[in-house]
């Protein structure tokens, strides 16, 4: 039992030395501009901390220094999953899509409201929502055997139906396939093959929702050019 609780003790002392023996090396390589090595090295790291949006992040820059912007977009994002409040994730990701002529928050929305949406990630928000849950249920307990605090119960109501709307709404979100175009310039054409003429263009680095699949094509929409059409699977980077 001892040799065990040590062995977990030194893994957990020991990961985070590990991971700095990597990333150390990566950002000194970054610095350097070395940003093919850097690359090599966060992505590594990546396979350790599949979930450390900082990680993701320095990668999306060493994409963006190679003049890669699709895969730093698809990078950025998939950051911005994980840390939603961090303002350098929100500028790179927001300004890699204006290069490609597309918009990190939607036309008509507020910067504030895009912010408030996004003020929580999305584990966090589920783990907010379950302790609004619990709450509500002690105090639905505690009213019904004393017949007390009913106005806590009603308020404590409100908040999970709003916390519960708001879970809802970013579960939504989360679960729609994103994809960024990943080559210079990618043909949105009106079926499955190149046989079908192309409608438009959309350069490196544009979001787009994948709809459907069919043999080594993508049915995906635009949303901010209002398109529907079908690209090459080749051609995008699924994030």
């Amino acid at each position: 039992m001892k040799r065990r609780i040590l062995f977990l003790l030194f893994s957990v002392c020991w990961l985070p030395l590990a991971a700095q023996d990597i990333l150390s090396p990566a950002e000194e390589a970054y610095r350097q501009g070395r940003f093919s090595q850097a690359l090599g090295l966060y992505e590594t790291a990546l396979k350790n901390h599949p979930n450390d949006p900082f990680v993701y992040y320095n990668i999306g820059n060493c994409y963006f220094k190679m003049g890669s912007k699709g895969l730093a977009a698809a990078n950025y994002y998939r950051a911005f999953r994980l840390a939603p409040r961090d303002k350098d994730i929100r500028h790179n990701l927001s300004l890699v899509l204006a290069s490609s002529g597309d918009r990190f928050i939607p036309a008509g929305v507020p910067t504030v409201l895009h912010q408030a949406f996004y003020s929580l990630s999305y584990d966090e928000l589920r783990g907010l929502t379950s302790i609004v849950f619990w709450c509500f249920c002690v105090l639905l307990i505690g009213w019904l055997l004393k017949r007390k605090g009913f106005r806590l119960v009603v308020l404590s109501a409100f908040v999970l139906a709003l916390c519960a709307g708001w879970l809802y709404w970013r579960h939504t979100l989360q679960q729609t396939p994103l994809a960024v175009v990943a080559v210079p310039v990618a043909e949105i054409r009106s079926g499955p093959g190149t046989n079908f003429p192309a409608s438009a263009n959309l350069t490196q680095g544009h979001l787009v929702i994948i709809e459907d699949g069919k043999d080594n094509w993508q049915e995906v929409i635009v949303q901010s050019q209002g398109v529907k059409g079908w690209i090459e699977q080749s051609a995008l980077e699924k994030i």
